[in-house]
């Protein structure tokens, strides 16, 4: 599934409009370029960022598609959240928040949302800062950002509020759930990822401490 198509895209996330996936083009190219000047994505995964970056973001809209209020914490070069941005301008009323403190990377995010006319908005500050401006989501993403226990412990306010979280995870997810349950009860769903044979999405609800 690593062509750069229309189908690759329909793949990973489900029903996706032609118009849709010709925006995602044109933000991948947007993308290669800022990268080269600010450092978005590591340079090791830059010359796949179709697959690596666009197309694991976009598995969340197929695990997760109706819900309409989303934050994404730790943004920084927008996957998920841009991507996500993106699949959800085709759901009727749905927007969703980006929490990123860095100013060049929250730069980038506030650019492409008005080139594209994005359903979302860029909340440039910590996200431990973060809880009371963003109103309660349904869904809370990260990506490459923390532990899942650092995780836990950043997305509490919402996540014992009713939300749900969808953490992208590598091949030691395990070892970081066994950490987490010292501290926090959860209700776990593991999705396997549709690009990455060692990845996971771990949905999370019912937050609650031990």
């Amino acid at each position: 599934m690593s062509s750069f198509s229309w189908k690759s895209l329909q793949d990973a996330a489900g029903p996706v409009s032609r118009e849709t996936f010709d925006r995602l083009v044109a933000f991948e190219a947007m993308f290669q370029k800022w990268n080269r000047s600010i450092n978005l994505v590591a340079q090791s995964t830059a010359g796949d960022v179709w697959q690596r970056h666009i197309l694991d973001s976009a598995q969340l809209a197929r695990i997760e598609p109706t819900a309409a209020r989303w934050v994404d914490i730790g943004s920084g070069g927008g996957f998920p959240g841009l991507v996500m941005a993106f699949l959800l301008a085709e759901r009727d009323g749905a927007s969703i928040d980006l929490v990123e403190s860095n100013r060049k990377k929250a730069s980038f995010l506030q650019t492409v949302i008005g080139q594209f006319n994005l359903p979302a908005r860029v909340v440039a500050r910590r996200i431990e800062d973060s809880h009371a401006l963003v109103s309660q989501p349904q869904i809370v993403t990260a990506r490459a950002l923390a532990s899942l226990s650092v995780l836990l412990d950043l997305s509490a306010p919402w996540l014992m509020s009713g939300a749900r979280g969808l953490f992208h995870k590598g091949r030691d997810y395990r070892a970081e759930v066994q950490e987490s349950v010292n501290r926090w009860a959860f209700d776990l769903v593991e999705h396997a990822s549709v690009t990455d044979p060692q990845g996971v999405i771990l949905e999370l609800s019912n937050l609650r401490p031990v």
